[in-house]
């Protein structure tokens, strides 16, 4: 800046609160972390923190004990019968980071979801 006339560019932006939601919408996707979306869109993690709580605010996120469906790719598995008296089912879940979770099939929902956010954010 020099005699108040600004020399370059202004770094400045507005975003729209879909642009904002588009944006949050790309974390998880293909692993991708906070860090690797603020890089793509040349923004700081701190605006997608941000971003976040703001859209919440708004009613636009979801809130943070909301479920969150995932995507996740579904393959042909061999037909799993169980015999009376022998072990009981077994569920393997493939977590976007590389690891597996294995537990019996009769788990509940709700521990089964405690278990993935454990082993995602770890």
């Amino acid at each position: 800046m020099r005699d108040g006339v600004l020399l370059g560019v202004e770094r400045r932006r507005r975003w729209t609160d879909e642009a904002k939601l588009a944006i949050l919408g790309e974390v998880g996707v293909n692993g991708w972390t906070v860090a690797d979306v603020a890089r793509h869109h040349d923004v700081t993690r701190q605006h997608i923190y941000q971003w976040r709580g703001e859209m919440r605010r708004k009613g636009l996120w979801p809130p943070d004990d909301a479920a969150l469906f995932l995507p996740v790719e579904m393959t042909a598995a061999p037909e799993v019968t169980a015999e009376p008296g022998g072990p009981s089912a077994e569920i393997t879940v493939m977590l976007r980071n590389g690891r597996q979770l294995r537990c019996p099939g009769g788990i509940g929902d709700a521990a089964l979801v405690r278990l993935v956010r454990l082993l995602e954010t770890a």
